[in-house]
């Protein structure tokens, strides 16, 4: 009886599935692998570096140009004070005047204004007067009162005829009629082109200035005539 008993205790306990070991990990799926963004990958890699190898490139060919660091106006020449050298990429379909051409640029006038910043190209200059057609460039020096303090060039001012009522009357006895009177308007749309303000104690006590005035031919003759005489005043009024 003991005997049977145990062999059936025995025949149980191998009835019990087998466990698996502690720490085994069940099998995982083979990663699917995927060219197509693996050669996109590098296809973009490749295309930066090209871009990159590019810029590097054109960065080096570049060529120094003239640049204008104060306004030039219709006339005037470029000076070692109203210029500077930049570097800009070179582009042969683009008029620029090298900067070791600038000596040469000093005998041709500009055709209108160019403005601080601009970087200058050949076709802005000629060799003529530089004046716009149609226009003429008067010489005016006026004295203290006769101009605004804060005048500066490319302003645009309104030209008075100012002096004493004898002298007004002499001028209309003279034949030159009411419109030389005092008061009376010469030039209504004048641009200061030029200005210099005399030097030395003279200066400091009479305030005295001299302008480069730019108007129409038809009004250079009144204009003249007044400031020969000391009878032209201006007034700054908002530029056009």
């Amino acid at each position: 009886m003991k005997i049977q008993e145990r062999t059936g205790a025995g025949a149980g306990r191998s009835a019990v599935p087998a466990q698996p070991p502690v720490g085994d990990r069940l099998p995982t799926p083979p990663r699917e692998r995927k060219p197509a963004l693996a050669a996109l990958a590098v296809l973009l890699i490749l295309v930066g570096a090209l871009g990159a190898t590019m810029l590097v490139l054109q960065a080096g060919d570049r060529v120094e140009v003239i640049k204008v660091t104060e306004e030039i106006q219709a006339g005037e020449s470029i000076s070692s004070g109203n210029t500077t050298s930049v570097l800009v990429a070179k582009d042969d379909s683009i008029n620029y005047v090298k900067w070791e051409q600038r000596d040469a640029l000093k005998e041709f006038k500009a055709k209108s204004t160019i403005y601080e910043g601009t970087v200058v190209i050949g076709d802005m200059f000629t060799k003529g007067t530089g004046l716009p057609a149609g226009k003429a460039s008067v010489g005016v020096a006026l004295k203290e009162g006769q101009y605004p303090k804060d005048i500066e060039a490319g302003d645009t001012v309104v030209a008075y005829r100012v002096g004493t009522a004898g002298s007004g009357s002499d001028s209309e006895d003279s034949g030159t009629g009411a419109g030389s009177s005092s008061g009376a308007v010469l030039v209504d749309d004048a641009r200061v082109n030029t200005m210099n303000e005399e030097s030395g104690d003279s200066a400091v006590s009479t305030g005295t200035l001299s302008l480069t005035l730019l108007v129409d031919q038809a009004d250079a003759a009144a204009l003249t005539q007044a400031a020969s005489a000391g009878e032209v005043a201006i007034v700054r009024v908002p530029g056009n």
